[in-house]
């Protein structure tokens, strides 16, 4: 029975890229111009929530947002969830208004044209290199200077589907802490089953997104991180378990 199944996953794969190249496609003039300064970037973010809306809506995603606190205009945040999924950079845009910059793996900038724009409006990093961890700093700090959030996914990304939640590495929170913004964790509990990173897999349907009450970092220190990291994965992992029940 499940070989039946597998030309649709394969068109819906195909499908998905279609409908992340096509307004890039359509839109490029438009999106260099949003790309030129980077005190334009609230504009190319509007873009970018439009791009992922136009995406979610195409696969047939139902999307709805809760929230147990909403992020304030013109505050900094440092937003994370849980992530098993492509589609998660998606949700993310489309959940949150406030305008944010994702840092992520240097290897999405080699995607034809979502990779074009992706290394010149997020902050990347190459996780082997030591070099590289600590240029992250400098840019999200020049970033949250401009009155901008940034977005991480702790996990680093997580293809094995038999991992609810895996370990949170440091960097989100030491950021946080050194530029005392809150950490914003959030939950997709309904992405792995969407789209995960299983390619002859995911289906349209519901997908959810919950912005969970933020965790202030003004009482933590660099000596402290893991302490945050692990306050902050028991919050996300707790609120996932509460989605399986």
């Amino acid at each position: 029975m499940k070989f039946i199944k597998y030309p649709f996953w394969l068109l819906y794969r195909i499908w998905f890229y279609i409908l992340v190249a096509l307004p890039i496609i359509i839109l490029f003039p438009i999106l260099l111009i949003s790309i030129a300064n980077e005190s334009w970037y609230p504009f190319f973010f509007r873009i970018a929530r439009l791009w992922a809306k136009f995406i979610l809506v195409g696969m047939g995603f139902r999307v709805k947002i809760d929230r147990d606190q909403t992020p304030q205009r013109k505050e900094s945040y440092m937003f994370i969830a849980n992530h098993t999924s492509m589609a998660d950079i998606m949700l993310m845009l489309v959940a949150v208004k406030n305008p944010f910059v994702f840092v992520g793996k240097k290897e999405l900038a080699k995607i034809p044209l979502f990779g074009f724009f992706y290394k010149r409006t997020c902050i990347l990093v190459d996780r082997s290199s030591e070099k590289s961890r600590k240029a992250v700093f400098l840019r999200a700090q020049k970033r949250l200077k401009q009155g901008l959030s940034i977005c991480i996914f702790p996990e680093g990304g997580v293809p094995d589907e038999s991992i609810l939640l895996d370990s949170f590495k440091d960097g989100a929170f030491r950021l946080a802490i050194n530029h005392q913004i809150p950490i914003v964790p959030m939950v997709f509990p309904d992405n792995i089953k969407r789209f995960s990173y299983t390619f002859f897999s995911g289906s349209p349907g519901k997908m959810r997104a919950k912005i969970l009450p933020f965790i202030e970092t003004k009482d933590y220190t660099i000596a402290t991180t893991k302490e945050l990291n692990e306050k902050s994965r028991n919050v996300i992992l707790k609120s996932l378990h509460s989605y399986q029940n």
